[in-house]
C-alpha cells in the first residue's frame, strides 16, 4: 500500500502559526505554509482547507478555557455557567482580531462537544442553553470588535476612552446622555456578568 505524504510538523506547530497570523489579521493558506516553511501543496496534508483551521483553532481556543468550571458538582449550576463563561472570555479577548473568525466556525470539534454537554448538564432546556451562548459569545465579539488587533489595553483604561470619546447631544438623547457612564461600562466584566446572570434568572423563571 502507498504511504501518503510524510508531515515534517506537529499539527500543533501548525496552528500555534495560524493563531499568530489571524491575531494579526492576515491568515491564508499561503501565509501559513511560508510561515511554518511547507509549500502550500504540503499544508493541505494537515488541513483541507482555511476554514478546517479555523475551526480547530475555536476548538483548541475553547479547550484553553477551564472547562473545570462548568462541570464542578459543588457549584450551583448557574454559578458554573457564569465562572466558565468569564474565564472563556478571558481567553478569547487575548486574541480579539481572531474572535470574529472563529465565531464564525464550526463548533463540531472535540472540546467543543464537551463544551456543549455539559452545558446541557448545567442547562437542560436546549433553547435555553443556545440563548445563553448566543449571549456569552455575542458580548465577546462585540466587546472584541471595538479592540481591533494588537494589545488589549486594561478594561479600565477602555471603559475609560469610551467615555471620552462619548458625546451626544443632551437636547435631542436626554436618555442616552444620562445614562452614558453605562453605556461606556458595557465592556466591562461587570455588564457581561450582570447580563448573563439575568438572562440565567429568567430562563429559570
Amino acid at each position: 500500500m502507498k504511504r501518503g505524504p510524510q508531515r515534517s510538523l506537529e499539527p500543533q506547530a501548525v496552528l500555534d502559526a495560524a493563531l499568530e497570523l489571524i491575531d494579526a489579521g492576515g491568515l491564508t493558506m499561503r501565509a501559513l505554509a511560508a510561515r511554518v516553511g511547507l509549500t502550500p501543496g504540503a499544508l493541505y496534508t494537515y488541513f483541507p482547507d482555511r476554514a478546517a483551521i479555523v475551526s480547530a483553532l475555536a476548538d483548541r481556543l475553547l479547550g484553553e478555557a477551564d472547562l473545570r468550571l462548568l462541570e464542578d458538582q459543588d457549584l450551583e449550576a448557574d454559578a458554573r455557567i457564569v465562572a466558565f463563561s468569564l474565564d472563556l472570555r478571558e481567553v478569547l479577548m487575548r486574541h480579539p482580531a481572531a474572535v470574529p473568525a472563529i465565531l464564525g466556525a464550526a463548533f463540531q470539534g472535540p472540546v467543543a462537544l464537551r463544551v456543549g454537554e455539559s452545558l446541557l448538564a448545567a442547562l437542560p432546556d436546549a433553547r435555553a442553553a443556545y440563548a445563553v451562548m448566543v449571549y456569552v459569545l455575542g458580548a465577546i465579539a462585540l466587546e472584541a470588535a471595538e479592540v481591533g488587533e494588537g494589545r488589549v489595553p486594561p478594561e479600565a483604561e477602555r471603559v475609560a476612552a469610551r467615555r471620552a470619546a462619548f458625546a451626544v447631544d443632551p437636547g435631542r438623547f436626554p436618555r442616552t446622555h444620562a445614562a452614558a457612564g453605562e453605556i461606556a461600562a458595557y465592556i466591562s466584566t461587570e455588564q457581561f456578568r450582570w447580563g448573563l446572570e439575568r438572562l440565567l434568572a429568567g430562563l429559570r423563571a
